[in-house]
């Protein structure tokens, strides 16, 4: 096997990689809906969002490099890190085409959905996600971050120091005591969470 060149500057991002970084590391959560085929470029968009959707029968994926030589530019942490080194490798290595259903059974994507129910779906959850408040967002982005990319241990911490952080908020603080008074913590809010929809309104 031939080595790998020791000059390259690792630390040195191409272009199209820090694109792709600075849609990783965006402060507020982002998403997208895939409807078409996007193999290598399209396909490692798809994983630098928070979330991606696809069109059931429309979307595919995939990383063919490999085929022609060429390593992968995938966040290869944000495959299917639930189903360890064999899945990443299988569709890295693989180089085969992937349907939105395969894609999300291997973690690609969030979720597989028929076409006419793709965008209504993603706009209910994109409207719900806005009535929240957006401070907790960049701290719970760099606590699962750093739990797909980095040890266990790493993960936790920065997730305990990250949850400090929008502990100490002001807002936080008067978000929590409003939802105490309209049944946060109670048996009966916490069973159907309708305490929620008593909240008042984001500004």
């Amino acid at each position: 096997m031939e080595p790998l060149p020791n000059s390259i500057p690792y630390a040195q991002l191409s272009s199209y990689a820090d694109d792709r970084r600075a849609v990783q590391e965006h402060a507020k959560g982002n998403h997208c809906q895939d409807r078409g085929t996007g193999p290598g470029g399209g396909s490692e968009i798809a994983l630098a969002v928070d979330m991606c959707f696809a069109a059931v029968g429309k979307a595919i994926f995939g990383q063919p490099e490999v085929a022609v030589g060429l390593v992968p530019a995938a966040l290869y942490a944000k495959i299917a890190t639930a189903h360890g080194t064999g899945t990443r490798l299988e569709v890295l290595l693989g180089c085969n085409d992937l349907s939105a259903e395969l894609a999300e059974r291997y973690g690609y994507i969030n979720r597989a959905l028929p076409a006419d129910e793709l965008t209504p779906f993603v706009e209910k959850l994109a409207h719900r996600i806005a009535h929240f408040l957006r401070m907790p967002s960049p701290h719970v982005k760099a606590a699962v971050d750093t739990g797909a990319f980095s040890s266990m241990a790493e993960g936790l911490l920065v997730e305990a120091h990250e949850s400090d952080l929008s502990v100490a908020n002001e807002v936080t603080q008067a978000r929590v005591t409003e939802a105490l008074k309209v049944g946060a913590e109670t048996y009966e809010g916490e069973l159907e969470m309708d305490y929620m929809s008593k909240l008042s309104p984001i500004r």
